[in-house]
Protein backbone atom coordinates (compact mmCIF):
# COMPACT_ATOMS: atom_id res chain seq x y z
CA UNK A 1 0.00 0.00 0.00
CA UNK A 2 1.05 3.55 -0.63
CA UNK A 3 2.03 5.63 2.39
CA UNK A 4 -0.75 8.11 1.54
CA UNK A 5 -3.34 5.31 1.58
CA UNK A 6 -2.01 4.08 4.92
CA UNK A 7 -2.34 7.56 6.42
CA UNK A 8 -5.94 7.85 5.18
CA UNK A 9 -6.76 4.43 6.64
CA UNK A 10 -5.07 5.33 9.93
CA UNK A 11 -7.07 8.55 10.16
CA UNK A 12 -10.34 6.68 9.54
CA UNK A 13 -9.43 4.05 12.13
CA UNK A 14 -8.53 6.66 14.75
CA UNK A 15 -11.84 8.44 14.10
CA UNK A 16 -13.69 5.13 14.44
CA UNK A 17 -11.83 4.39 17.66
CA UNK A 18 -12.92 7.75 19.12
CA UNK A 19 -16.54 7.15 18.07
CA UNK A 20 -16.63 3.69 19.67
CA UNK A 21 -15.08 5.03 22.89
CA UNK A 22 -17.76 7.74 22.98
CA UNK A 23 -20.56 5.22 22.36
CA UNK A 24 -19.24 2.98 25.14
CA UNK A 25 -19.06 5.96 27.48
CA UNK A 26 -22.67 6.83 26.62
CA UNK A 27 -23.66 3.30 27.66
CA UNK A 28 -21.89 3.71 31.01
CA UNK A 29 -18.55 2.03 30.33
CA UNK A 30 -15.36 3.63 31.58
CA UNK A 31 -12.03 3.69 29.73
CA UNK A 32 -10.74 0.85 31.89
CA UNK A 33 -13.68 -1.37 30.90
CA UNK A 34 -15.70 -1.05 34.09
CA UNK A 35 -19.46 -0.74 33.87
CA UNK A 36 -21.50 2.01 35.47
CA UNK A 37 -25.01 1.51 34.12
CA UNK A 38 -27.67 3.73 35.63
CA UNK A 39 -31.20 3.00 34.52
CA UNK A 40 -34.00 5.52 34.78
CA UNK A 41 -36.17 5.32 37.85
CA UNK A 42 -39.08 4.93 35.45
CA UNK A 43 -38.30 1.24 35.16
CA UNK A 44 -41.21 -0.37 37.00
CA UNK A 45 -39.91 -3.77 37.93
CA UNK A 46 -36.84 -5.92 38.28
CA UNK A 47 -37.59 -7.94 35.13
CA UNK A 48 -37.73 -4.81 33.00
CA UNK A 49 -34.52 -3.51 34.60
CA UNK A 50 -32.78 -6.84 33.99
CA UNK A 51 -33.94 -6.85 30.39
CA UNK A 52 -32.66 -3.32 29.80
CA UNK A 53 -29.34 -4.13 31.46
CA UNK A 54 -28.97 -7.18 29.18
CA UNK A 55 -29.72 -5.02 26.13
CA UNK A 56 -27.09 -2.47 27.14
CA UNK A 57 -24.50 -5.16 27.81
CA UNK A 58 -25.22 -6.76 24.42
CA UNK A 59 -24.73 -3.42 22.65
CA UNK A 60 -21.53 -2.85 24.58
CA UNK A 61 -20.20 -6.30 23.65
CA UNK A 62 -20.60 -5.46 19.97
CA UNK A 63 -18.91 -2.10 20.45
CA UNK A 64 -16.03 -3.67 22.34
CA UNK A 65 -15.49 -6.15 19.50
CA UNK A 66 -15.51 -3.27 17.01
CA UNK A 67 -12.97 -1.43 19.16
CA UNK A 68 -10.71 -4.49 19.28
CA UNK A 69 -10.91 -4.82 15.48
CA UNK A 70 -10.02 -1.15 14.99
CA UNK A 71 -7.12 -1.32 17.44
CA UNK A 72 -5.82 -4.49 15.79
CA UNK A 73 -5.90 -2.73 12.40
CA UNK A 74 -3.89 0.17 13.85
CA UNK A 75 -1.31 -2.34 15.10
CA UNK A 76 -1.18 -3.90 11.61
CA UNK A 77 -0.51 -0.46 10.11
CA UNK A 78 2.43 0.06 12.49
CA UNK A 79 3.71 -3.48 11.83
CA UNK A 80 3.52 -3.03 8.06
CA UNK A 81 1.02 -5.84 7.57
CA UNK A 82 -2.11 -3.75 7.05
CA UNK A 83 -3.94 -4.69 3.87
CA UNK A 84 -2.74 -8.31 3.86
CA UNK A 85 -5.36 -11.01 4.40
CA UNK A 86 -4.72 -12.94 7.61
CA UNK A 87 -6.29 -16.00 5.99
CA UNK A 88 -4.52 -16.39 2.66
CA UNK A 89 -1.84 -13.70 2.75
CA UNK A 90 -3.06 -11.98 -0.40
CA UNK A 91 -3.69 -8.25 -0.61
CA UNK A 92 -7.13 -7.14 0.53
CA UNK A 93 -8.72 -5.10 -2.28
CA UNK A 94 -8.54 -1.33 -1.63
CA UNK A 95 -12.33 -1.06 -2.09
CA UNK A 96 -12.87 -3.45 0.82
CA UNK A 97 -10.43 -1.54 3.03
CA UNK A 98 -12.13 1.72 2.11
CA UNK A 99 -15.52 0.30 3.11
CA UNK A 100 -14.23 -1.58 6.16
CA UNK A 101 -10.88 -0.12 7.26
CA UNK A 102 -10.51 -2.71 10.04
CA UNK A 103 -10.91 -5.66 7.64
CA UNK A 104 -8.39 -8.40 8.31
CA UNK A 105 -9.66 -10.88 5.75
CA UNK A 106 -10.27 -10.69 2.01
CA UNK A 107 -13.83 -11.32 0.84
CA UNK A 108 -13.03 -14.93 -0.14
CA UNK A 109 -11.64 -15.84 3.30
CA UNK A 110 -14.38 -13.93 5.10
CA UNK A 111 -17.08 -15.79 3.17
CA UNK A 112 -15.56 -19.13 4.21
CA UNK A 113 -15.94 -18.18 7.90
CA UNK A 114 -19.60 -17.15 7.64
CA UNK A 115 -20.69 -20.56 6.38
Amino acid sequence: MLEEDLQVAKKKLLEEEAIVHAELADLGFTEDGKVDIHLDEGFADAAQTTSERARVLSLAEGLQQRLEDVQAALVRIEAGTYGKCEGCGNNIPPERLEAIPAAKLCITCKSKIKR
